[in-house]
């Protein structure tokens, strides 16, 4: 098969550019395009430092942002030929999605949109979605891909993921050979085991283990554990935890997935299957990092489920995908990063 050209949109964030790095280490051709809203573009620079010249070669970065459709069109008139499009593009703080809900509305859903009208014209009939476990709403696990979705979602950041789904699905009604993956992402943490890219959120952190890994290295005191009387073995949240590597891993196999059935709209959960709870998460970073990480119990929040975790049997039967990487792994690759990077990329 020639060489495939992937497009991907968000590529300089954290999933993006760990899934860039599988991209470019299998060959493919790759033109990411990001506004760097939320990310920064030493990301791609490291990149290419992991993967060397020769494969570097095959990296394109446009910057620009989605929601301006005439931008957005020179981007993708300048770039080529696309084979398929993996949209990873969006904005994602759910507590900024609650103060904020027409930014996030209009960004995720209008971006999207221009996305799939210029695919269109551009005669590119592949995309792997970037979902969430959010559309699951108040579900209960293990959740399947038959699992309810749409109900509970107590946000307007999982809503835009929800919309987007339906959307998609009713694109693919409308053109029989349009092949859609939607990957329904439970929680991403670790980061690339060299240490030169990971997570580096703007400000305070909206998820568990970047603000863990911040106290671990001394840049805040003490994290909050937002309840500890949960109906959990030790009464503090349990969530799916994903090696990022494991994530992106399962992006490669979505692609796959559409070389072998190109057309029809197809559903993974991405996780691990095992719940790991808060004090978990706490106990694998103080192992990582040899220190302990001091923590403060603090009111439940509004909204917060007491279990989520997914059955992943599905991708692997499927996409032959399943994680591969445990807790151990994602602390130490966490910490490695942290440790090195104390500031992100700044």
């Amino acid at each position: 098969m020639s060489q495939q050209h992937i497009l991907v949109t968000g590529g300089s964030g954290y999933i993006g550019s760990h899934t860039t790095i599988q991209l470019l280490d299998a060959g493919y051709k790759v033109t990411v395009i990001d506004s760097l809203v939320n990310s920064n573009v030493k990301s791609l620079e490291r990149v290419r430092e992991i993967v060397g010249d020769e494969k570097a070669g095959n990296l394109n970065f446009i910057k620009v942002d989605m929601v301006d459709k005439p931008a957005l069109a020179m981007a993708l008139s300048t770039c080529g030929n696309i084979d398929a499009c993996i949209h990873f593009a969006g904005l994602k703080a759910v507590g900024e999605s609650v103060q904020k809900p027409l930014l996030y509305f209009h960004n995720n859903l209008t971006s999207t949109f221009f996305l799939l009208e210029l695919m269109k014209s551009n005669g590119c009939k592949k995309i792997v979605f970037s979902s969430s476990a959010t559309v699951y709403g108040t579900s209960s696990p293990p959740l399947t891909e038959s699992s309810q979705a749409g109900v509970g979602i107590t946000n307007p950041y999982g809503r835009t993921k929800f919309m987007l789904e339906e959307i998609l699905r009713d694109v693919v009604r409308s053109d029989k050979d349009m092949g859609v993956v939607l990957l329904r992402y439970f929680n991403p943490v670790g980061a690339h085991p060299s240490g030169k890219i990971g997570e580096s959120p703007n400000g305070i952190p909206n998820n568990l283990m970047p603000y863990v890994q911040q106290v671990a290295v001394g840049k805040r005191e003490k994290l909050s554990v937002y309840g500890d009387d949960y109906d959990t073995p030790d009464g503090t949240g349990v969530r799916d935890y994903i090696h990022v590597q494991d994530l992106a891993a399962g992006h490669l196999a979505a692609l796959k997935k559409l070389d072998k059935t190109p057309a029809g709209c197809f559903t993974y959960n991405l996780g691990t299957g095992t719940g790991y709870s808060v004090l978990d998460m706490v106990k694998g970073m103080e192992k990582a990092c040899g220190k302990p990480i001091p923590y403060a119990i603090a009111p439940r929040r509004p909204g917060d489920l007491a279990s989520v975790f997914c059955d992943p049997v599905k991708a692997r039967d499927e996409l032959g995908w399943s994680a591969k990487l445990g807790i151990e792994d994602m602390c130490a690759d966490a910490w490695k990063w942290q440790s090195e990077n104390p500031n992100g990329f700044e």
